[in-house]
């Protein structure tokens, strides 16, 4: 009965450690898809909350009549190289992304790294046709 209780303890002790480290706590900036000035683009962000939640929202300016728009979206548990499903229900936007802890990419359902004409800034659309999708994480 020993032996079962010491090896029940071994696991859970392993488990517990073999969970993945956050790699921050709180709120980064990030910019996937490159707007232009005026345009009104959404400003996301991402918060990790210190029990591992993964809250992605935007805040978005209309420049017209500076109404603001906002929107939160609870992705479930950080976990290191998992794919995160993001669905901003106002605007129809679903996207998926990864990221660690200085940078965030714009990904497939399978977590491979987009390469789109949009993830380029105005500078590199006339140096390239796609760039990738990755930005780094602001505070």
């Amino acid at each position: 009965m020993k032996k079962i209780f010491s090896l029940m303890i071994l696991c859970i002790t392993i488990f517990t450690f073999a969970q993945t480290k956050l790699p921050f706590t709180g709120h980064r900036s990030f910019d996937l898809l490159k707007g232009y000035s005026g345009t009104g683009t959404p400003h996301y962000y991402l918060n990790i909350q210190k029990n591992g939640d993964v809250v992605f929202g935007y805040v978005q300016v209309n420049q017209a009549d500076w109404k603001e728009t906002k929107e939160e979206f609870n992705a479930g548990k950080y976990a290191l190289n998992k794919v995160m499903k993001v669905v901003f229900k106002k605007y129809k936007e679903t996207f998926f992304v990864k990221f660690g802890k200085d940078k965030i990419y714009l990904t497939d359902e399978k977590g491979n790294i987009l390469n789109l004409d949009g993830c380029c800034s105005a500078k590199e659309s006339i140096d390239k046709e796609t760039c990738t999708c990755e930005s780094e994480l602001y505070e």
